[in-house]
């Protein structure tokens, strides 16, 4: 974990392990449509979060601002009713991937310039991460064949009518409910009654302790994607995207993303790693010990 330095509820520090700057986390969200927040003004210097406390016990909205000295500076929401400030600062950490030590990240891009290069030009970009892996299960559920432009508006309006609303820095941000009031959901418009079906049972699982976070991090990748595909609506894609961007580790690499794989093959020249799982694991290979950083570097490269 960062060093947290705050004594009080409200306010608080994290000291960044490596380079890192808030801004490059703020443009990701704001092209990134599960994080995005529609007329949320634009301030390149703030990320504001609303999320469900992931020990369920409510809800927090957290302002994130990074002094000159490197340190992110967070205030937490007045109206937040999570029950541990300790718990809240360290997911706001996760989120933006301040839990993890960079220190040695940028000795991957002295070894290899065409990633140096990247990092520099996107000012140190690390992976920003979904809330918990609850709510990447369920952003899985609710956006599959779908657009996520169609999508985050689903989510939201569930989140409005059953989760949270909370005011970040003037702006009011709806959180997504807790899976004991999910379950309670009947009917929730845009949502069919199958995948209604499955948020249910992505509820229970989150109730049952299988979608916590540090659980499914101290597994191995594989035993922790076989465990996740074997909840309902969350096939091989789903079981990567919530292992990689809501558990959250630093060294993975899984050949099942086209869009990365292909930026990959191009940056490098290696055309045969978009088709073939070898050749695209030997490139990441070169990645070690930030896979999935580089990973996520890559592919939100223009």
């Amino acid at each position: 974990m960062p060093r947290q330095t705050s004594a009080i509820a409200e306010r608080f520090e994290l000291v960044p392990r490596g380079p890192f700057t808030l801004r490059s986390a703020a443009r990701f969200i704001a092209g990134w449509a599960p994080a995005a927040r529609p007329g949320t003004r634009e301030d390149p210097d703030l990320v504001r979060l609303a999320f469900l406390v992931d020990d369920w016990s409510g809800h927090a909205g957290v302002a994130l601002r990074q002094r000159t000295d490197g340190v992110v500076v967070g205030q937490i929401s007045a109206d937040s009713t999570a029950a541990d400030s300790r718990r809240v600062r360290e997911q706001a950490a996760r989120i933006i991937s301040l839990d993890h030590d960079g220190s040695g990240y940028p000795a991957v891009g002295e070894r290899e310039p065409l990633i140096g290069e990247l990092q520099h030009t996107a000012g140190w970009l690390r992976p920003v991460l979904f809330h918990s892996p609850y709510e990447a299960a369920c952003w899985g559920v609710i956006s599959v064949r779908l657009r996520q432009a169609q999508a985050a508006p689903i989510r939201d309006r569930l989140s409005a009518a059953h989760g949270a609303r909370l005011t970040v820095e003037g702006e009011e941000l709806v959180a997504f409910p807790t899976p004991e009031r999910l379950l309670e959901v009947r009917e929730a418009e845009g949502v069919p009654a199958a995948k209604l079906s499955q948020l249910h049972a992505i509820a229970r699982a989150a109730i049952d302790g299988l979608l916590d976070r540090d659980r499914l991090l101290a597994l191995d990748p594989d035993t922790a994607l076989n465990q996740l595909r074997t909840l309902p609506g969350i096939g091989a894609f789903w079981s990567q995207a919530i292992l990689l961007r809501a558990v959250g580790p630093t060294d993975v690499a899984i050949p099942g993303e086209p869009r990365l794989r292909a930026k990959a093959a191009a940056l490098y020249g290696v055309p045969e790693a978009t088709e073939d799982d070898d050749a695209f694991l030997a490139l990441a290979e070169r990645w070690r010990p930030f896979r999935t950083w580089v990973s996520v570097l890559v592919r939100s490269a223009g």
